[in-house]
C-alpha cells in the first residue's frame, strides 16, 4: 500500500515537472533576442510611401484631390519585430510572443497593412477602394494583378500593428492577398524581383513597391507543396 502511494505520488510530481517545462525552442527563433532598435528596424524597412493621384485639381466637397499612402508588408520579419517589440515593452514570455507569431501568420497568406490620408477637399475615403499586389511593372491587361481583401478584424492581431506609432491623420486598412492560386501557381515567378501594390481611389492609382524578401519566396514554397 505504502510502495503504491509513493509511486503515485512519484507521477504526480513527474506530470507537474513536465508541464512546468518551457515549450521547446521553434526554428527561427533568434527574432526573440533582437534589442528593440534592431526590432525597429527591421519592422519599418518594409515601410514605403507613395501617394495616389496627382497634385493638381480643383477642390472637391465629395472627395480629395488626392491622397498620401502608407504601405507596410507584414513579411514574416515585419511580424517577428512586431512581437519582439511586444515582447520587450509587455515583459512576455517566448512562449507568448510565439503566439503573437503564430496568430498573425494564420491570418492570411500574406498581409499588408494600408495607410490613407485624404488630401484636400473631403475626408472621406470611399468603401469601394481597391488594392492590388502584383510584380512590379505589370501593365494593366496583363494577367498577374491579386486582388486583395480588407478585413479589418486584423486590427486586433497585435503582431500585424507594425512597430511604428499610430498617426491619426490616416486610416489604417488591413489586407489579405494569397501568395499562391488554388491550382498552386505562385503570384510571383522566380524571375520576378519587385512586388508593387497598386491602391485605386476614385480612378486615380497610386503605387508603392518593395524587393521580394526570401522569406516570402520560402512561403510561397511551402504553400504550392500544400496544393
Amino acid at each position: 500500500m505504502t510502495q503504491r502511494l509513493l509511486a503515485a505520488a512519484l507521477s504526480i510530481l513527474l506530470i507537474s515537472g513536465v508541464a512546468a517545462l518551457p515549450l521547446p525552442a521553434q526554428e527561427g527563433d533568434s527574432y526573440l533576442s533582437w534589442g528593440a532598435k534592431q526590432a525597429k528596424e527591421i519592422g519599418k524597412s518594409m515601410r514605403v510611401t507613395g501617394r495616389v493621384g496627382g497634385g493638381q485639381g480643383l477642390i472637391s466637397t465629395d472627395r480629395a484631390i488626392n491622397y498620401k499612402l502608407r504601405a507596410t508588408w507584414l513579411t514574416p520579419e515585419v511580424i517577428r519585430a512586431t512581437a519582439r517589440l511586444s515582447q520587450i515593452a509587455s515583459r512576455l514570455t517566448d512562449d507568448q510572443a510565439r503566439a503573437l507569431v503564430a496568430e498573425a501568420e494564420a491570418s492570411g497568406q500574406t498581409v499588408v497593412m494600408v495607410e490613407i490620408d485624404p488630401n484636400e477637399g473631403s475626408g472621406v475615403i470611399p468603401l469601394d477602394w481597391q488594392a492590388f499586389l502584383q510584380p512590379k511593372g505589370l501593365k494593366v491587361g496583363q494577367p498577374g494583378a491579386i486582388a486583395g481583401l480588407k478585413t479589418q478584424t486584423l486590427s486586433k492581431v497585435k503582431a500585424l500593428s507594425g512597430v511604428m506609432e499610430r498617426d491619426y491623420s490616416y486610416d489604417i486598412f488591413w489586407i489579405v492577398f494569397p501568395l499562391v492560386s488554388e491550382r498552386g501557381e505562385p503570384i510571383f515567378s522566380e524571375s520576378a524581383r519587385e512586388a508593387e501594390l497598386v491602391a485605386r481611389i476614385y480612378g486615380k492609382e497610386g503605387k508603392v513597391s518593395w524587393l521580394i524578401p526570401d522569406s516570402i519566396r520560402k512561403r510561397i514554397n511551402e504553400l504550392a507543396k500544400k496544393q
